[in-house]
């Protein structure tokens, strides 16, 4: 099967690849480049930091080795990063070797092939005052339109949006109408999203967590410890406070096991809803056929 979905790809475009969390993204895009070459370019917002790499299931040494992959772990823990700085630093990428664009962020895939509305930096004192609210009250304050494009479970969209409203006096959607034309249009790549039914994911999801402890998660958070601040992004990474409980004794490890389950279990349902109503176009794949093949 994979051999079959890789030989059926043009080996001239670049190759998006999209799924949710522990859907097997990362093997399909190594083997894309085994088998055609190319470079690995991350998609993913929590993999660019440089604190976190079993926790965030980055591709390891060995893999890295195996091929040339970019925009993993360069990021400094506590430096602001967005979509927009990840979409100036990917595209001198659609110049070289092929790209083999592979991650869990639906926002900046959007950017790329929809185009990004050329929104103004946020002050850092809106931004700190954002930090100091709650979710409740930042969504009480956004406007109707806003609020059905975005996620509203997930903070970091809620504040981005909040934030954007606050330092520009203009909702996010009214910026997103303005959105200029996209880098990548619907002919000049090939996007593939891994169709993960949640009876084979959860699976694979409930034994992550626990292989990640045991793994080298434990270890990062402790090089973390002195420095973790829950309003870094960075510190936002689904396991972290999961792995900062255990090292402080405030969870145990079944504990942490169970709430990052279900919270990766929750973000994998709002990856699965996003792709299906942005993606609907790109070549579905099934992931539990890869993942056997």
């Amino acid at each position: 099967m994979m051999r079959d979905l890789i030989s059926a790809l043009p080996a001239n475009l670049p190759v998006l690849i999209a799924g949710p969390t522990a859907s097997g993204k990362s093997a399909l895009a190594l083997a894309i480049a085994e088998a055609q070459g190319g470079v690995v370019v991350n998609a993913d917002a929590s993999q660019v930091y440089d604190c976190w790499r079993v926790l965030t299931a980055r591709p390891s040494p060995e893999e890295e080795a195996s091929a040339l992959h970019l925009l993993y772990g360069h990021v400094p823990y506590d430096a602001p990063y967005s979509t927009g700085h990840w979409l100036r630093e990917v595209l001198p990428f659609l110049q070289g070797a092929r790209p083999i664009i592979v991650g869990g962020t639906g926002l900046y895939f959007a950017a790329l092939t929809q185009g990004l509305a050329d929104i103004p930096e946020t002050p850092p004192e809106i931004r700190a005052q954002g930090d100091a609210l709650g979710l409740a009250d930042m969504a009480a304050v956004l406007d109707a339109e806003t609020v059905t494009r975005i996620d509203m479970a997930n903070r970091a969209r809620v504040q981005r949006a909040w934030e954007v409203q606050q330092a520009t006096g203009r909702p996010l959607a009214a910026w997103q109408d303005d959105t200029g034309p996209p880098v990548l249009e619907p002919r000049a790549y090939s996007g593939v999203v891994l169709d993960s039914p949640k009876e084979w994911l959860n699976p694979r999801i409930e034994t992550r967590f626990d292989q990640m402890l045991r793994g080298g998660a434990l270890e990062e958070a402790r090089a973390m410890a002195s420095r973790f601040d829950t309003a870094l992004p960075s510190c936002r990474a689904i396991g972290a406070q999961e792995a900062m409980g255990v090292l402080n004794g405030s969870l145990t490890h079944e504990q942490a096991v169970d709430s990052a389950v279900t919270a990766t279990r929750q973000y994998a349902k709002r990856q699965r809803t996003w792709f299906r109503a942005r993606m609907a176009e790109w070549r579905w794949v099934a992931a539990p056929d890869l993942a056997r093949a």
